[in-house]
């Protein structure tokens, strides 16, 4: 394949496509990918540390990956779960419940990350009778209408969209915010019971509360990590009122912090978890995971789905699993996080423009200020993704204000990428600097 045919068409992508998704950065034209790298209509190889947006966790296009899809498609292309039944979803659901965390060891397979929200919920409110949900603001759990209602990244993402009023938001615990001379695994939990008691005094009662629900760590919103006290408050919180607890971990699985999600991490064990993107490497998939004591409540017909669960899809699932495992991926993704840290931190000692760095495993927030004034900025993070493309690397970004660089690389990556990675990283940063000081 070759971008000869359809290069033309490049120019006229808004034309052709919704302008809310078409305008995304940086609408690189590519014809191939492989491992680490996106291959370009121009004949140039780039660094991906965007990962598809935390997708391909096992990297571009693994062998074991692409032949599992092909192995499949010559069986089965497309099964309607429940209709007929097949050896894929039932084998995933099987390796699944051996990796994720406490007793949820039962799921409901569906398309996106956004799906797996809105089952999460459902179910939830289903089992509980209960109406209302407590999400913590700053997270982000997808764009349809149930989700939308939780999510609070952004607030562009909820104009003119009025969703759902049955819902109330905690703050999230953000270190930066965390009073001089106090610690922050002590000030947070401390902090969050004193909210959850006026939230539940002035606005909602717990008993009317069906659940809570959290990015354990801060994904679209900015690359917050919390301290571990402070999640295992909102458990401990959740338990006392019989609130169920979600964990939203679409971004944070399969490996990309260093644990196969981010509750193993924390040491805390939620009653519902939403898992997609890294689930299939590439392929649209996602779940809702559950106990079965929790799933048995919820009755044939409550939810559905036509192509949840694609046999293809759970395929490629089952062979990213079996590459995550024997590949040793979890370990190379805290190893290699732990050295892209030290080497960011060095980097932010010699470069002003860099406000904070934040990690865990091959999750990181690189953020990004005005030296002058210390505020966020982000028009110089698109200039410095814009000179990072030119220069071969294409990260992404998230935060409030477009402020924060998220570095994803696929968890395959190695030492000698991530120093050609940061090494052009350095050079933008020196560039994007000496621009600012002369104006």
């Amino acid at each position: 394949m070759n971008g000869e045919n359809w290069s033309h068409l490049v120019g006229n992508i808004s034309n052709l496509l919704a302008p809310s998704m078409a305008k995304d950065h940086p609408n690189l034209p590519v014809v191939k990918a492989e491992g680490c790298y996106y291959y370009g209509v121009d004949g140039k190889e780039y660094l991906d540390f965007t990962s598809g947006i935390a997708v391909e966790n096992v990297g571009h296009r693994h062998p074991k990956v692409v032949q599992a899809i092909k192995d499949s498609a010559d069986h089965l292309v497309h099964g309607p779960s429940g209709v007929i039944i097949y050896e894929s979803i039932l084998r995933l659901a099987d390796e699944l419940g051996k990796i994720t965390p406490g007793n949820l060891d039962c799921f409901f397979f569906a398309n996106s990350g956004t799906e797996a929200i809105e089952g999460a919920i459902k179910l939830a409110k289903y089992v509980t009778r209960r109406p209302y949900v407590v999400s913590f603001t700053g997270c982000f759990h997808g764009r349809s209408m149930g989700a939308l209602s939780v999510s609070t990244s952004k607030s562009k993402y909820r104009k003119f969209q009025q969703p759902s009023w049955l819902t109330y938001q905690l703050p999230y615990a953000d270190e930066r915010d965390c009073p001089f001379g106090e610690d922050p695994e002590e000030y947070f939990p401390r902090k969050l019971e004193k909210d959850a008691e006026t939230l539940f005094k002035h606005q909602v009662d717990p008993e009317e509360v069906a659940c809570m629900i959290i990015e354990p760590v801060l994904g679209e919103g900015g690359y917050i990590i919390p301290p571990k006290k402070w999640l295992q408050k909102i458990r401990e919180i959740c338990d006392r009122h019989g609130i169920l607890l979600i964990f939203d971990e679409v971004q944070t699985g399969f490996g990309r912090t260093g644990e196969w999600f981010a509750a193993q991490a924390f040491d805390v064990v939620p009653d519902i978890m939403a898992i997609a993107k890294g689930i299939a490497a590439g392929l649209p998939l996602s779940a809702t995971a559950a106990s079965k004591e929790l799933m048995e409540k919820w009755p044939l017909g409550a939810h559905g789905t036509t192509f949840g669960g694609n046999p293809i899809a759970c395929s490629a699932a089952l062979a990213s699993l079996e590459v995550l495992k024997t590949e040793n991926l979890l370990e190379n993704a805290k190893q290699m996080g732990e050295y892209a840290l030290k080497k960011l931190h060095d980097l932010k000692a010699e470069h002003p423009a860099i406000g904070s760095v934040r990690g865990l495993g091959l999750m990181i927030g690189i953020e990004i200020i005005d030296p002058q004034t210390g505020k966020p900025d982000g028009n110089a993070v698109m200039d410095i993704l814009n000179s990072s493309l030119d220069k071969g690397v294409l990260f992404y970004l998230c935060g409030n204000s477009g402020e924060v660089i998220r570095m994803i690389p696929p968890l395959v990556v190695t030492k000698e990428q991530i120093d050609q990675g940061l090494k052009v990283l350095e050079e933008v940063l020196t560039e994007h600097e000496a621009v600012v000081s002369k104006s």
